[in-house]
């Protein structure tokens, strides 16, 4: 079994394996030893926005509360972080013997950050079958297949759709929105002469989730011309120009132009 091949199990073992497991595309979900908790469990509306904010900030170093507080709550005080860290807590580790450390959420001093290698997260998880595709695209491409099916199988829709007003997650929304229209597209790049139909399926989903995404339409038209389908690859060519025209008044690039003519050449 290869390097790559391994970091792919280890991936879909940790996923089932895991103790807490944690839904942030399309919807906010936490599942404990598989048991989903429901809202009631979470109290106040600030313990779910601190544990959105540390799964947001995961990749950074510890985080200074008074950092967490200025940017969760304008008006909050000492109480408020304190009350929501304990819920966070609670609802991690409900059986927790009193004065002991957390398992899952880390402190060092008056720095706090959550423990990614014990707790799997949609986003995170995604984020790595991504990069493992990558790494084996033109060495192992059924691996660079296996992963990228992996990462689309976990979006569900946008990073936390209930905090699209809040700047702390916007970033990690702005990442993930990038990196699976790039899993959409070179997948459908990839299957474009194996499965046209599936490539053009991807590449639409990709542009549902970004209709400029001009990627998708240069691989809907090249495979509706391997089905042989030249009125449907011109008409993916127009589609293209008018929305790019409506969103940012400008022309498709230059390779796409020049595929159009490549088509219309087709006798």
């Amino acid at each position: 079994m290869s390097h790559l091949q391994n970091k792919l199990q280890e991936l879909k073992q940790f996923q089932e394996d895991a103790i807490i497991r944690i839904q942030t595309l399309g919807q906010f979900n936490l599942w404990r030893e598989n048991e989903k908790i429901d809202s009631k469990q979470w109290g106040r509306d600030k313990t779910v926005q601190l544990l959105q904010y540390l799964i947001s900030n995961r990749q950074r170093h510890a985080l200074h509360k008074e950092k967490i507080m200025d940017h969760l709550w304008e008006d909050g005080d000492d109480r408020d972080f304190k009350v929501a860290l304990h819920g966070v807590n609670k609802v991690l580790e409900p059986k927790r013997p009193s004065r002991t450390d957390p398992s899952f959420v880390i402190r060092q001093g008056v720095s706090y950050q959550l423990d990614t290698d014990k707790v799997w997260i949609d986003v995170d998880a995604l984020e790595k079958y991504i990069i493992i595709g990558n790494e084996a695209f033109g060495e192992d491409m059924a691996i660079s297949k296996a992963a990228y099916k992996a990462a689309i199988s976990l979006y569900k829709g946008v990073y936390l759709p209930n905090r699209i007003f809040e700047d702390w997650s916007s970033e990690e929304r702005e990442k993930t929105q990038i990196l699976i229209l790039g899993a959409y597209v070179i997948l459908a790049e990839i299957l474009l002469n194996e499965n046209p139909l599936e490539s053009i399926r991807l590449a639409q989903c990709a542009i549902a989730i970004d209709n400029t995404w001009e990627d998708a339409y240069r691989l809907q038209m090249q495979a509706y011309i391997i089905k042989g389908n030249r009125p449907q690859a011109i008409k993916a060519y127009q589609k293209c120009a008018d929305v790019l025209d409506q969103e940012y008044g400008i022309d498709p690039l230059p390779a796409t132009k020049n595929l159009l003519q490549e088509i219309e050449s087709i006798q």
